[in-house]
């Protein structure tokens, strides 16, 4: 299953990691400082143009990506559950 994260940008399920709330996480130095590495080797991309609400870390193999999307965790763990209600 895909999770669509903002925009024309979807994450497949399985290689989601997490989903973060930037304005309760990033009170964290160490989290400020995850962010920041992956910002330098080129690992965040930003879903939108708008402020972001929430980040979503993401693994493939051995790339990791982390998304900046303007959808809060809450719109996101919604959608993953009407998802889930709608398999047939």
């Amino acid at each position: 299953m895909y999770l669509h994260l903002g925009q024309n940008v979807v994450a497949l399920e399985t290689d989601i990691i997490g989903v973060f709330d930037m304005d309760n996480t990033t009170g964290s130095h160490i989290t400020r400082k995850f962010l920041s590495d992956a910002e330098k080797n080129g690992q965040v991309v930003s879903v939108s143009e708008e402020l972001p609400r929430s980040f979503i870390v993401c693994s493939k193999g051995r790339e990791n990506k982390i998304l900046l999307s303007q959808l809060s965790p809450q719109t996101l763990l919604k959608r993953t559950e009407s998802m889930k209600g709608n398999i047939y």
